[in-house]
């Protein structure tokens, strides 16, 4: 029986890597994986996954209008092999792209694993990530460490001196240039 599953972490704590990972998994044994990444992260190349250890592969670029379902029941038409669909970056899926997760799985049954933030650097859930939250089958969290030692759970934005952001858009694509991984205490102190 097919699941959804969220992985959910700080930044840094290697989403993308186990992505990757599970992806070569399915393709060592003659199944294939279909993989979908936001047209809004072009930090490795629009439709790429890239982590920051240096794996990386194509994937699907989708915005807030594409239809995740039918893009996969089409494909699955006509592939016998795919066997899983992965999702990098999921805190950006509209909450109608995280209801078309669950058709694939209870409808084509094909697993999900949708990898993401589960918080923006204010603390607020992002729209997809709140939804996955709510959905899934199989709540899985990625831990990294804050500098001081703790599980990092926060994302916290900062500035070119390093200084925490407090205000601005909740979506503002970076990478270590312009966030930190950080426990909840040191994102309050900071």
């Amino acid at each position: 029986m097919a699941k959804l599953y969220f992985y959910y972490s700080a930044m840094n704590a290697g989403k993308s890597t186990v992505l990757l990972q599970s992806a070569y998994n399915y393709q060592e044994r003659g199944m294939e994986a279909l993989l979908f990444t936001p047209g809004v992260d072009t930090r490795a190349g629009t439709g790429k996954i890239a982590s920051r250890i240096g794996l990386d592969a194509e994937a699907i670029a989708y915005d807030d209008q594409f239809n995740l379902y039918d893009y996969t029941k089409k494909l699955q038409e006509t592939n016998s092999k795919l066997k899983c669909v992965l999702i990098d970056e999921a805190q950006f899926m509209t909450k109608e792209q995280v209801g078309q997760l669950t058709d694939i799985v209870d409808e084509l049954n094909l697993p999900v694993l949708a990898y993401g933030l589960r918080s923006d650097f204010q603390g607020e859930p992002f729209p997809g990530s709140k939804y996955l939250l709510a959905l899934a089958d199989n709540l899985v969290e990625i831990k990294t460490i804050c500098h001081c030692g703790r599980k990092a759970t926060m994302n916290m934005r900062i500035d070119e001196k390093g200084n925490k952001v407090t205000h601005g858009e909740q979506v503002h694509i970076g990478g270590n240039e312009s966030y930190m991984s950080v426990c909840r205490q040191h994102y309050k102190t900071a």
